[in-house]
């Protein structure tokens, strides 16, 4: 072989020894990402919703009370 062949063949094994790597790097990340289990959604805090500002909220603190639906509303 000459010279520039065999540099080039040094070329290829080194980048694909460096492909390789960075597979199993990959993989191996993959791995201890699904492990740590299902995502969760984040709280409304985290996107700058207060208790109060949830239309849920609302409802859940409404009093539940038998004459409430039919009772036609003061004022």
């Amino acid at each position: 072989m000459t010279a520039p062949q065999t540099r080039g063949r040094w070329v290829a094994i080194v980048t694909g020894a460096i492909s390789i790597l960075i597979a199993v790097a990959y993989l191996v990340l993959i791995t201890v990402l699904d492990s740590r289990g299902p995502l969760l959604p984040p709280p409304p805090e985290a996107m700058g919703l207060g208790a109060s500002a949830s239309p849920l909220a609302s409802v859940a603190a409404a009093p539940a009370s038998a004459d409430a639906a039919t009772a036609p509303p003061l004022g």
